[in-house]
């Protein structure tokens, strides 16, 4: 098996050193070269096309995003964002997931204190970029703005009776959006655990409640589920369903991590197995890993409806897989069709 080559482009020489020890620390993984900005990279790109590419935001010459926009509409390669995510980056960092990069880690998690611990992490992830099916975007692609929610709308929302949980990590964010789209002011609440960085949350929580007609945040503890919105996890934060009588809620702590997540997947549709069973749907999508596998089936056993992303549409294929595997999924459906089906079947 051939290595997966890497380009490391990044504005620091301390950085890319760090990165490329990390990385060449694997015997699957093979430093191609090293840029200290993009025209730099451009040109090594040109002369040995790499498996993946590590990318900072702010560089000279040419920032980040702008350079993985110009990769993404001619010639796309899987990126991986390592940067320095503060409360203002993240907004940022969610342009760059839009625009085509597969996944987001924290350059300040690289310092000398947490760097062993994250060295596993910065692996798998690229290690899981380079599996992951790239598709070329235009430069513009943006996802429309939805038109403006009905004034009313708070006054409408009630308890739902049914729940749909859904887990999504590498690829997920895109994922998340369409799902997200494809659902009506009137649908059940819905809960959702995407693997984010933490402060990255917020953020991408906001920029779907701009695009998507039903009402999107990220969840707060005690706060009840509700038709017609969905709660996407705090990231560092585990989030579960709880009931009490009718009233479905919300149980946000930062217990330890499972499958080394926190949120985790299975930690949320465990809780909708056991909390709300037969009335649920599990729903999930494109990820590295195993990551919500077991959980899936937990709901299955306990009467839920369950879904699965097919390959063709994942960007990685590794969550979904796993739920196929174990017999998780009632379902295996493309992405674009599994709002659909569940508006016309199960609810």
């Amino acid at each position: 098996m051939s290595k997966i080559k890497v380009l490391v482009v990044d504005d620091s020489a301390v950085m890319r050193k760090a990165l490329s020890g990390i990385l060449a620390s694997d015997p699957d993984i093979q430093i191609l070269s090293t840029a200290s900005e993009p025209f730099m990279a451009a040109q090594k790109i040109s002369e040995e096309v790499p498996d993946v590419i590590t990318l900072d935001v702010e560089m000279p010459r040419m920032d980040g995003i702008t350079f993985l926009g110009k990769i993404m509409s001619q010639h796309p390669i899987p990126v991986v964002i390592i940067s320095s995510l503060t409360a203002k980056g993240t907004a940022t960092a969610i342009q760059a997931l839009e625009l085509g990069a597969v996944d987001v880690i924290k350059k300040t998690a690289l310092d000398r204190n947490n760097l062993r611990e994250e060295e596993h992490n910065i692996i798998q992830v690229v290690k899981g970029a380079a599996r992951a099916i790239v598709r070329r975007r235009p430069l513009s692609h943006r996802p429309e703005q939805a038109s403006q929610k009905p004034a009313e709308m708070s006054s409408m929302l009630k308890t739902t009776e049914q729940i749909i949980a859904v887990g999504a990590s590498t690829g997920g964010t895109d994922a998340v959006l369409k799902f997200l789209q494809s659902m009506p002011i009137d649908c059940p609440g819905i809960v959702i655990v995407q693997h984010m960085p933490e402060m990255f949350t917020k953020s991408f929580a906001d920029r779907l409640n701009t695009i998507c007609k039903i009402k999107v945040k990220e969840a707060s503890d005690g706060e009840g589920v509700l038709r017609g919105q969905a709660f996407i996890a705090p990231g560092g934060k585990h989030l579960e369903v709880r009931r009490s009588g009718a009233r479905y809620y919300v149980r946000i702590h930062d217990e330890e991590p499972v499958n080394r997540h926190r949120p985790s997947v299975d930690v949320l549709f465990n809780s909708v197995a056991r909390y709300v069973g037969s009335n649920s749907i599990g729903v999930i999508l494109t990820g590295m890993g195993a990551d919500g596998a077991r959980g899936l089936l937990e709901m299955k056993n306990n009467g839920a409806k369950t879904i699965a992303q097919d390959e063709a549409t994942s960007i990685v294929f590794g969550m979904p897989k796993e739920a196929i595997r174990l017999g998780a999924a009632d379902k295996v459906l493309p992405l674009t069709q599994i709002g659909s089906f569940i508006l016309s079947n199960y609810v």
